[in-house]
């Protein structure tokens, strides 16, 4: 019993990870958003932007998940690190039926996302 109530308390934290990721997310997109708005930022900024998104966010988000979870936390940073790329990939999916997405930059992304949720969770 006490066996399944610690797992249950993993997923609560990954949840919780998953969700401060997205908040951390949703803070760097606006901020470069506002600076798309005032200044005349090129392609290769906001690309670059966009990556630092993804990268902070799952580190943050592994860092957290290591922190609680205290066991193996390299694994659990991964596993978030692709979580967030599975539910980000999922809205992108739903909300942009007009085009596939080409493999090579899905590859790119999860490979980031997992390896910086990874080093956060390794650093916690």
């Amino acid at each position: 019993m006490d066996k399944a109530i610690h797992q249950n308390t993993k997923i609560l934290f990954l949840l919780k990870g998953l969700l401060f990721s997205y908040i951390v997310t949703a803070f760097i997109l606006l901020i470069l958003s506002f600076l798309m708005l005032k200044l005349d930022l090129p392609s290769l900024v906001i690309s670059g932007g966009i990556n630092l998104a993804y990268i902070l966010s799952t580190f943050l988000a592994g860092f957290y998940v290591g922190k609680k979870v205290e066991l193996r936390k390299f694994l659990w940073g991964i596993l978030m690190g692709v979580m967030y790329f599975v539910v980000l990939m999922l809205v992108s999916l739903l909300m942009n039926r007009v085009s596939p997405i080409p493999f090579g930059g899905l590859l790119t992304v999860l490979i980031m996302c997992g390896l910086s949720g990874m080093l956060g969770g390794m650093i916690s």
